[in-house]
């Protein structure tokens, strides 16, 4: 498969905000270049280094941008012309020119050469009190008393790095006591359903809109070791799939769904229909501004907000029904 790698070129102070709009988009996984890097590398004067990487002299003279990655397929032209309309937009209301030029390039990469380019950047680390992750093609000796969650996310969001993945990853070990039925919508790399097995629970149910995202989370399930009797997976969209709806059931001790605000929101009058009485479900991917909207779709469909969570503008919601 074929990626469009886009460059959006903007200003150091904008790459928070941008990047926070564009994930509402969908978009996510974005490669920062900022000279401003460099800048504050060679301002700690606490850090010995008698050698740095060729990557990070690359920042010296960079134009600040982000770089994504869309399909080079029908959705990836739907998302291209998604995110045009979102830099008008932001454009238009930028009198000052806080954003910058936000002008594009574009380019193509394959798959493969996707994949692999951030492998060097990707290392194990520790997630909440029992979760160590560690990516397919790292070796460690000993995971200290943590449960050694093994992932390779390959084009799917899901490496436990971004703050929602985390937050849920972090709620998972608060809930899960043993023999949970989970259901997972939007599992991307399958990141949460693998942790909840790790945890004890005897079944997760994945769901993806996109068919990579579904091929890639099993294989990640069964690299943990569990096989086919601990999980299902499907792909398509519960919000407008019916068949779908029915396939996946109904009795869920757990539900997890870490996308984005408005896919939640639209998502909120079916959670019932999966969720057993007094189950939990924890949304994710929510930036503070959209909290609001979000609890309200919530509570407007019989939802009882137990807690908010929120990490750098990404927030979690505990609920139960």
């Amino acid at each position: 498969m074929q990626f469009k790698k886009i460059k959006i070129f903007t200003e150091s102070e904008a790459v928070y905000p941008l990047t926070v709009q564009l994930s509402e988009l969908g978009i996510n996984g974005f490669e920062i270049h900022d000279s401003a890097d460099f800048e504050e590398f060679l301002e700690n004067k606490d850090m010995n280094w008698d050698y740095v990487d060729d990557g990070l002299m690359d920042l010296k003279n960079v134009k600040t941008h982000i770089v994504c990655y869309l399909q080079d397929n029908v959705q990836g032209m739907e998302m291209m012309t998604a995110l045009k309309g979102a830099l008008n937009d932001i454009k238009s209301r930028d009198n000052v020119r806080f954003y910058g030029s936000l002008d594009i390039e574009t380019g193509s990469i394959s798959e493969e050469d996707w994949a692999n380019n951030w492998k060097q950047y990707y290392k194990p680390f520790n997630i909440g009190e029992k979760f160590i992750i560690k990516p397919t093609w790292e070796e460690i000796q000993d995971g200290e008393g943590r449960k050694i969650l093994e992932i390779d996310p390959a084009s799917s969001f899901g490496t436990g790095q971004h703050h929602t993945t985390k937050l849920v990853m972090e709620l998972l070990e608060k809930v899960i006591k043993g023999g949970e039925k989970v259901l997972d919508l939007g599992c991307g790399s399958g990141i949460l359903s693998i942790a909840a097995l790790l945890l004890g629970a005897e079944k997760a149910v994945m769901t993806d809109v996109f068919l990579n995202a579904v091929n890639t989370a099993s294989a990640n399930v069964e690299q943990n070791g569990y096989d086919a009797t601990y999980y299902s997976a499907y792909c398509g969209n519960i919000i407008d799939d019916e068949k779908l709806r029915d396939r996946i059931g109904s009795g869920f001790d757990v539900i997890t769904a870490n996308i984005v605000a408005d896919v939640i929101i639209k998502m909120c009058p079916f959670f019932g229909q999966f969720l057993k009485k007094d189950g939990t479900l924890i949304v994710s991917g929510i930036i503070t501004e959209r909290l609001d909207e979000v609890k309200t779709a919530l509570t407007d469909n019989g939802i009882f907000i137990d807690r908010v969570f929120e990490e750098e503008g990404w927030n979690a919601v505990l609920c139960t029904l």
